[in-house]
């Protein structure tokens, strides 16, 4: 059940959980300049649920007769119960994907009392494949970002895994957003998600050395309570708090990587001080970066 990569992509990190029988999560980053290919076996009787949070990737088909493309914030369902689907993805540059799967069994015990208003579970549709594509919502954001960020202790990330992969099911099927518009009165305007969007964006790009929320809230063009506000439902954090995680994991793997030194690490992330580095690395992990890197030995 594992992936396989050739020589040229030994540098995708290929992650796969189990949560249960016939239930899996599986996550992908290429952070690298390189497509880089990932494959997988997988039988007729998995429904596979893909979400590219970033970037974009290619599915392959048919030893290479047929691509399906799959963009950023872009999810696909694909479904076969005639023949295996294996997984053969051309992963784009700077691209991240997770991929939930669940076999046709344990997807009905879900669904059991909801199967009628999902189409292919229909007795018309059981034998048929069935193929997908929709939106990331910003709902599903948040989980799929707590998934690829996942840092709690690793005992419970089996635990942890099955309640995301669960929560993107049901706001997969959910019928109707309706509910979410009258607790989120902004996430109805769509081009205040794409403002927020971008606002992240621009912090990652310039993480180093990022503007103020003032300064930030001025270049996506949103108030300043609308850009805090509308950075919290979707992201499930304040701006600063997201981009101090975010920096702490580039730290991460620059460390492991092995490339720079810990003071080079630190001023790729943003801290003129490598003492600043350490204590904000400390904060995170609970362990200084020398203390980090000889732990993995």
């Amino acid at each position: 059940m594992e992936f396989s990569n050739s020589e040229n992509t030994a540098r995708g990190s290929f992650k796969e959980t189990r949560l249960d029988e016939g239930f899996f999560v599986l996550t992908y980053q290429n952070d690298t300049n390189d497509i880089q290919i990932a494959e997988r076996e997988i039988d007729s009787s998995f429904i596979q649920f893909h979400y590219c949070i970033k970037g974009s990737s290619d599915f392959i088909f048919n030893n290479g007769n047929y691509r399906l493309k799959i963009e950023e914030e872009n999810s696909l369902l694909l479904y076969n119960p005639q023949r295996d689907l294996p997984i053969h993805l051309e992963v784009h540059s700077k691209s991240w994907l997770v991929t939930v799967l669940v076999s046709i069994k344990k997807f009905h015990g879900l669904f059991s009392q909801e199967a009628d208003y999902i189409t292919f579970l229909s007795v018309d549709n059981k034998d048929k494949k069935y193929y997908k594509d929709g939106k990331i919502s910003p709902s599903m954001a948040i989980a799929l970002n707590q998934i690829i960020n996942f840092n709690l202790n690793s005992s419970i990330k089996t635990l942890y895994f099955k309640g995301k992969a669960l929560e993107l099911l049901s706001l997969y099927f959910n019928r109707s957003e309706d509910a979410d518009i009258e607790q989120c009165p902004f996430l109805v305007d769509e081009t205040n998600v794409i403002k927020i969007r971008k606002a992240k964006d621009i912090m990652i790009a310039r993480m180093a050395e990022p503007p103020t929320l003032q300064e930030l809230s001025e270049e996506i063009g949103l108030s300043l309570k609308k850009l805090k506000e509308g950075f919290k439902q979707i992201y499930g954090d304040s701006v600063f708090s997201f981009l101090f995680d975010y920096k702490m994991e580039v730290a991460r793997k620059l460390l492991e990587a092995g490339d720079h030194n810990v003071n080079e690490v630190g001023l790729k992330v943003g801290y003129s001080t490598s003492s600043h580095f350490i204590s904000a690395f400390k904060k995170k992990y609970g362990t200084t970066p020398k203390k980090y890197l000889m732990a993995l030995g």
